[in-house]
C-alpha cells in the first residue's frame, strides 16, 4: 500500500535517480571487494570512502532542499542535526574500544581520562549497544526538532529570523560540544574507532559495507 503510493508520487526522472542511486551504492563495494587491484575497474578504498562522504552530503542537500525548496522555511542549522546524530554514533564506536585505549581504561575514553573524569556520565550510559545508539541517532535530533519548532512556529517566526535562529542554534551547540567539561571531547572529538559490530573499521570489507 505505501509503497504504492511513493510509486505513484514519483515521475519517471525521480525514479531514474533512485534507480541510479541505488546502482552505485552496490557497484561501488563489488568493485572495491570483488575486482582484483589489477582491473581498470578497481575502485580502492579511498574512494570508496570519497563516495560515502559524498552521500553524506548528498542527503544534507536533500534535506536542505525540502524544507526550503519545497517548504520555502531557510534553515542555516541542518549541521547541528547531523553533529548530533553524528556524536550519538560516535560515542557507540568509542565505547566499543574499551582497554584497548590509550590509558587501557575498560569503561571510559581516553580524552576522560586525561582529563581526570572520576565516572562516566550518565548520558554515555547505554552506548555500548549498537541499537540503543542507533535509535538515539534519530531520537535526539528529532528531539531538538520537535523543541525548536514548536517554539519558533508557535511564536510565528518566520524568513530571515528564522534562518538567524538556526544559525544560532548550530553554534550555540558547536561552543557546548567545543567545552571539555561537557563529555563529548572538546576540540579534539571522537577518535581512534576501532570497532563497529565487532568488525575493524579500517578494514576495506567494514568500510565497502558502511558505504
Amino acid at each position: 500500500m505505501i509503497a504504492a503510493l511513493v510509486a505513484r508520487s514519483l515521475d519517471r526522472g525521480a525514479i531514474a535517480f533512485l534507480a541510479l542511486l541505488g546502482a552505485i551504492g552496490i557497484l561501488v563495494p563489488v568493485l572495491n571487494l570483488l575486482l582484483p587491484t589489477s582491473s581498470p575497474l578497481y575502485l580502492s578504498s579511498y574512494f570508496v570512502a570519497l563516495f560515502g562522504k559524498y552521500f553524506c552530503y548528498a542527503l544534507l542537500a536533500l534535506a536542505i532542499d525540502l524544507i526550503w525548496g519545497f517548504c520555502g522555511i531557510l534553515s542555516l542549522g541542518h549541521g547541528a542535526f547531523f553533529a548530533l546524530g553524528g556524536y550519538a554514533m560516535g560515542m557507540y564506536l568509542m565505547r566499543q574500544i574499551g582497554p584497548r585505549g590509550v590509558y587501557a581504561h575498560p569503561i571510559l575514553p581516553d580524552f576522560m581520562v586525561f582529563l581526570n573524569w572520576p565516572e562516566l556520565p550518565i548520558y554515555w550510559y547505554g552506548f555500548q549497544h549498537f541499537a540503543y545508539a542507533a535509535f538515539m541517532v534519530v531520537f535526539v535530533p528529532g528531539v531538538l526538532a520537535f523543541v525548536f519548532g514548536w517554539f519558533a512556529f508557535r511564536s510565528r517566526v518566520t524568513g530571515v529570523y528564522l534562518s538567524i535562529i538556526t544559525q544560532a542554534l548550530t553554534f550555540a551547540l558547536m561552543l557546548g560540544f567545543f567545552r571539555n567539561n561537557f563529555g563529548f571531547g572538546g576540540n579534539n572529538g571522537l577518535t581512534d574507532f576501532k570497532d563497529i559490530l565487532g568488525f575493524n573499521v579500517q578494514a576495506p570489507p567494514t568500510r565497502a559495507a558502511l558505504f
